[in-house]
């Protein structure tokens, strides 16, 4: 692919690209992200500027990033911090074995942001109590209907941005089977978005009808790279946690009073459990994956 602008970044510290970025895939079909054999990482986004394809590819000790679009200089821009450059991990002190161990294996692992707070409001109110297959199911429909090509990605698409979201008749949330609800809340932070992107604290994010502690924490986890926000409310995060950490399940309450000890890195330590494959025996049914659009 030709045509886009590069930037050659050196980050001071071991960076793990995949890692750090894929909290950011929604999906294996995520038409706004993509894996290439290459290991290369491309991102669509709909930026302050408009869209933008961003590209990134490490390379012994470097990051190689392109960038198309009208986007693409403010991509390139914010490319250290996407990849963690603000994120400071130094202060997390392992408390329990496990955590040491994690830390170890996954020390290029870092928590960015993105700086675009209403692109991680609606996967994560798309997420609301549903398993993800469902929402990542409405994520594709949504984009590839309303979402423009993205610049030098064939095949990708770019994030809506939000005054499109707020024109999104009812009966195309029903076809990509999110239900009223959702669908309300993300119409009604669009209209709001500006001053969002402003202020993404959790305390404004919470003053929004239909966003809770959870959805918050997963928008501030991606927009904002906030280390100690914590999916409470999440349906399997509290097992792993208390698997990993003290050899059984848990609930919310006892997920945080084991996460306790690190606080200011909360979010880090339940990301590195994610990374490190440990999960808890399942026993009993899974959550059934429910399709609103034969409602």
């Amino acid at each position: 692919m030709t045509g886009g602008r590069t930037r050659v970044w050196r980050p001071p510290w071991p960076l793990d690209v995949a890692a750090t970025l894929s909290p950011h895939r929604r999906g294996g079909h995520d038409p706004a992200y993509r894996v290439t054999p290459d290991g290369a990482v491309w991102r669509a986004s709909f930026t302050p500027d408009g869209p933008g394809t961003l590209r990134v590819l490490a390379r012994a000790g470097e990051v190689e990033a392109t960038a198309w679009g009208p986007g693409a200089d403010w991509l390139l821009d914010g490319l250290p911090e996407l990849l963690g450059s603000a994120d400071e991990p130094g202060g997390l002190r392992p408390v329990h074995p496990v955590v040491a161990e994690c830390l170890a294996r996954g020390e290029g692992m870092r928590i960015g942001r993105t700086r675009r707070v209403f692109e991680a409001l609606v996967p994560a109110v798309l997420e609301q109590k549903v398993v993800s297959i469902e929402a990542w199911r409405a994520w594709g429909y949504l984009l590839r209907r309303f979402g423009e090509p993205a610049p030098g990605a064939p095949g990708m698409r770019v994030p809506p941005p939000p005054a499109v979201w707020a024109r999104i008749p009812s009966w195309e949330w029903h076809r990509a089977g999110a239900e009223a609800v959702r669908a309300r809340t993300v119409m009604n932070a669009a209209r709001v978005a500006a001053q969002l992107e402003r202020d993404p604290s959790e305390r404004r994010l919470r003053s929004l009808p239909g966003i809770g502690v959870w959805t918050a924490a997963e928008i501030r986890q991606r927009a904002a790279g906030d280390p100690d926000a914590v999916s409470v409310g999440d349906y399997n995060l509290p097992g792993l946690v208390g698997w990993a950490l003290a050899g059984r399940k848990v609930d919310d309450a006892g997920m945080l009073a084991l996460l306790e000890p690190y606080a200011g890195h909360r979010y880090r330590v339940t990301r590195l459990l994610e990374l490190s494959g440990r999960r808890p025996p399942r026993r009993g049914p899974r959550m059934s994956v429910r399709d609103y659009r034969s409602f």
